[in-house]
């Protein structure tokens, strides 16, 4: 948490600690005793813990995904559960950016060959983005976000959100699949950004990755993935599978199934993968706008207010 943050929640009269405390504590009921506590993507909140901690009455999220914390939950023990949907956005949306050019321009592999005394020119030529289709799953601030950036770089922008209202899309000139496989077989390009659930878990498998066309407009530009959402939407063994046989010329990820990763994990391995560690929010400009967002709410919350960012369905009417 930024300092300023701190201050917001301390200036409210509250006395914060800030530390580690291992699940293990968790279950065994460590947050008895406080009145609200602002986690990040690494902290597990499920029903086991919440039971635990009946002195709870806010759960903040420092980020946009709330799939660390069990939502149903928290609102049946009557916790407030609120995030901070915006402060990252522009963060990941660069990120993303940097991922898709990295991918085509061979960036990662040309410094591993840099690296290892290797000169290998002829076997970095790359493609452009300009001119190819990048399909975006889900569509969201994010995802509009990307957008904008790829259509000022000469992309056409497709998406597939099965809850967005079509105006949305035909604003930001994305054309709107109803299916999702549809998108693929439309895109060279693709990016992941909708929320992991039960409905979206391995969304990207072996079957819609072989449906990609790898080639637009007469050029065999290949097809490339990446993912800075949330890991799980992918299919890693199968996405590993496809870099092998070339169904997928790159893969960029920013988030994993599991995290950190197992040693020696082939995937990441594979020389046409590069990735990052989970760092979509890990920007000095969006830590501050993330725990001044979140320190604002918390604060609303513990005053018996509602905050515009509660994501728990039992308070939202």
């Amino acid at each position: 948490m930024a300092k300023a943050a701190i201050s917001v929640l301390e200036k409210a009269g509250h006395e914060v600690v800030v530390g580690h405390i291992e699940q293990k504590d968790l279950l065994n009921g460590a947050l008895k005793d406080f009145d609200a506590i602002i986690v990040r993507s690494a902290t597990k909140l499920p029903e086991e813990v919440i039971k635990e901690s009946s002195g709870l009455s806010v759960i903040g999220r420092a980020g946009v995904g709330v799939d660390n914390i069990d939502l149903k939950a928290a609102g049946n023990s009557g916790i407030v559960v609120v995030n901070a949907p915006n402060a990252s956005t522009q963060s990941v949306v660069e990120l993303t950016i940097g991922h898709l050019l990295s991918s085509v321009r061979h960036i990662p592999k040309s410094d591993r060959g840099l690296r290892g005394d290797k000169w290998e020119k002829k076997a970095m030529k790359g493609t452009e983005l300009s001119g190819k289709c990048l399909g975006l799953i889900g569509f969201g601030r994010i995802a509009q976000g990307v957008a904008r950036v790829a259509k000022s770089l000469g992309m056409e922008i497709h998406t597939y959100d099965p809850y967005l209202p079509p105006k949305v899309a035909k604003a930001q000139d994305a054309y709107l699949h109803k299916k999702v496989d549809s998108l693929f077989k439309a895109c060279t390009h693709i990016s992941i950004h909708c929320n992991l659930t039960d409905e979206t878990h391995h969304l990207v498998n072996a079957k819609r990755m072989s449906m990609m066309p790898g080639r637009k407009s007469g050029i065999e530009c290949g097809n490339h993935i990446v993912n800075c959402a949330r890991g799980g939407i992918i299919d890693e063994d199968a996405l590993l599978g496809a870099l092998e046989d070339g169904t997928i010329t790159s893969a960029a990820l920013d988030v994993f199934e599991v995290e950190p990763l197992p040693a020696n994990y082939k995937l990441v391995q594979h020389q046409n993968f590069h990735g990052t560690p989970h760092i979509g929010a890990a920007t000095l400009e969006a830590q501050h706008r993330v725990g001044l967002d979140i320190a604002k709410a918390v604060n609303l919350a513990l005053a018996g207010k509602k905050p515009d960012t509660i994501v728990n369905a039992q308070f939202l009417n």
